[in-house]
């Protein structure tokens, strides 16, 4: 049988496990919205998504950080937005996909 050779990969993408983690959480949020767990989601999402600002800074894509730390602000459990009702059900998917979408796309070129 002949081994293939594998191609190392030329970029990594760091924001990635973040991402989907983090898109996890906010896939999840709707269901525990109101209950005393929402204040750990709140944690997850926003220390998530400021570890992917980080990676988008390193990365030189810029565009990425305000839309990460909008979701940093919004979901800050410390001085928290007393958000309710639809809009903020809805605002969790479409953080999750933002934060997808960043998690694809931020990659840096590996040495």
């Amino acid at each position: 049988m002949i081994k293939k050779q594998r191609t190392p990969s030329t970029y990594q993408r760091n924001a990635l496990a973040p991402a989907l983690i983090a898109a996890a959480v906010l896939f999840l949020a709707p269901a525990l919205m109101g209950s005393d767990w929402f204040v750990i989601i709140r944690f997850v999402v926003a220390i998530l998504a400021a570890i992917a600002a980080w990676f988008a800074f390193q990365a030189r894509q810029w565009w990425w950080i305000p839309i990460l730390a909008a979701i940093v602000v919004l979901w800050n459990p410390i001085f928290p937005f007393p958000f309710t009702g639809p809009v903020w059900s809805a605002a969790q998917p479409t953080a999750a996909v933002a934060f997808l979408i960043a998690g694809s796309l931020i990659k840096v070129r590996r040495p």
